[in-house]
């Protein structure tokens, strides 16, 4: 039995081909000398010709009207007699011109000493009388050739030689020639002058995203100038100071909560060791009251971790760009949050009082913003009190949204703090929480033009205010 044998099969990837080099792409610079040259050399070209062909009709036309001017002086000149043939005068003494009478049977009448100018049918056309002039250009001897009638079955015949201005138009174009190559060496060298000058802020642009890429260093690039390369480098630098600030955020961001699970974590990986090693051969058991604290702590400390793992899930999402925002009622956002407030803490009353508002957002990020407000709010006020909720314009194009409690208030020292990722005052620490609640209302006023605001209540409570554009609904 034979063996099939299998030979290896070259596989050539789509779109390519074997030993191709790819293209090498033309720098702009080269690109912006090419198009200076091109059109310079495209303007020359045009010029050129337009000047070539106005003088070459000129002088042409210059020739033949010579020609005619002096055929018509020449048959008006009176007669002279050499020997037995009369011509007329000016046959005689034109020495630039070959000049001759032609009769009717195509007889050349030429003075001594001069020349014959080239004669064909059309000059024997006029001689026997079926046209009365004619010109035309002789290619052989490269001569005008003009032919009027003269006399009864006689024409008069003038041609002039076309040398000197064929030499003329010669030179012309050499002229043009030089004169057209010396415009494009000029404008290549300008170009690449004008490039080279006017691309240099885009070297250094490159040069720096380059190094950005390389290094992840965000510093700005230094501006010269005023012109649109000048705000190519401003909208730069923007970009790279809203990315530093991105990062740094991020950074915190993962310094702080890296930080506020350190706890947590270490506590419920204390109480799951002391109730794994309770459980093995051997060791003290535990009560029935310890092992309930235990699971209570595990429990507790869980629902830490979840709010806190929530709260960072939600602030990365507020960090998320969004592009679509939609007609928001605050009363409407207001309301929703308030019933989810109710179901919560059934033993506070809410004091609500608002006024329609509306402005452009994001319904879930302002609803979460209020909810988290009306949870600080009962997470401080005593079984029994009251929580107070108002909205109301302020006349300049924006309303606030007021919360305030019924709790011990906020300390001075604390009242620029409590936006903060993260922060926590020493009341604070000992009540439920990750730290990030009002973070997250901060970050969603902020994101729809607003701000927030942070005092005291008249009751001795903390006011938190949100403020934030529209208008009246």
């Amino acid at each position: 039995m034979s063996q099939a044998v299998t030979e290896p099969v070259a596989i050539v990837a789509v779109g390519t081909r074997a030993g191709r080099k790819p293209r090498k792409r033309i720098s702009l610079r080269a690109r912006v000398t090419l198009l200076a040259a091109a059109c310079v050399a495209g303007v020359t070209a045009l010029v050129s010709i337009g000047a070539y062909v106005t003088v070459y009709n000129n002088l042409y036309q210059q020739v033949d009207d010579t020609l005619q001017v002096r055929a018509i002086a020449a048959a008006q000149a009176p007669q002279v007699r050499q020997g037995i043939q009369q011509y007329p005068g000016a046959l005689l003494s034109s020495t630039d011109i070959q000049i001759a009478v032609l009769d009717a049977d195509g007889v050349p009448q030429i003075p001594t000493g001069g020349r014959q100018p080239p004669i064909g049918r059309v000059e024997l056309a006029v001689a026997q009388g079926s046209a009365n002039s004619s010109i035309r250009t002789d290619t052989k001897t490269d001569m005008r050739v003009v032919a009027l009638h003269y006399a009864p079955d006689q024409a008069l015949v003038l041609a002039q030689s076309l040398t000197p201005t064929r030499q003329t138009l010669n030179q012309l174009a050499i002229v043009l020639a030089l004169i057209g190559g010396g415009g494009i060496i000029v404008a290549a060298l300008a170009g690449t002058a004008v490039a080279r000058t006017g691309l240099r802020p885009v070297e250094r642009l490159t040069a720096a995203t380059e190094y950005v890429t390389r290094t992840g260093d965000l510093r700005p690039i230094p501006v010269s100038g005023d012109d649109e390369l000048a705000r190519l480098t401003t909208s730069f630098n923007t970009m790279l100071g809203t990315v530093a600030e991105s990062q740094e955020r991020q950074r915190q961001l993962v310094a702080d909560a890296g930080h506020e699970l350190r706890t947590p974590l270490t506590s419920l990986r204390t109480n799951l060791e002391l109730l794994l090693s309770a459980s093995r051969a051997g060791a003290p058991t535990l009560s029935e009251k310890d092992r309930s604290d235990i699971e209570t702590d595990i429990k507790a400390q869980l629902d830490e971790l979840t709010q806190l793992i929530g709260d960072l899930v939600e602030l990365a999402r507020q960090d998320e760009p969004h592009t679509q925002f939609e007609r928001v009622e605050m009363i409407e956002v207001i309301e929703r949050a308030l019933d989810r407030a109710r179901r919560r803490a059934s033993e506070i009353e809410f004091d609500v009082s608002l006024q329609p508002w509306v402005l452009t957002g994001d319904h879930s990020a302002l609803e979460r913003a209020v909810l988290n407000l009306l949870d600080n709010a009962v997470k401080f006020s005593p079984a029994g009190s009251a929580v107070r909720v108002r909205m109301h314009p302020l006349g300049d194009g924006t309303a606030v949204i007021e919360v305030a409690d019924s709790g011990p208030g906020i300390a001075e020292a604390d009242l620029p703090k409590v936006f903060d990722r993260f922060y926590r005052s020493s009341e604070a620490r000992t009540l439920p929480g990750s730290g990030l609640g009002l973070s997250i209302v901060k970050q969603a006023a902020q994101r729809h033009g607003g701000d927030v605001y942070a005092g005291r209540a008249p009751e001795g409570g903390a006011l938190l205010t949100i403020r934030l554009p529209g208008a009246p609904g």
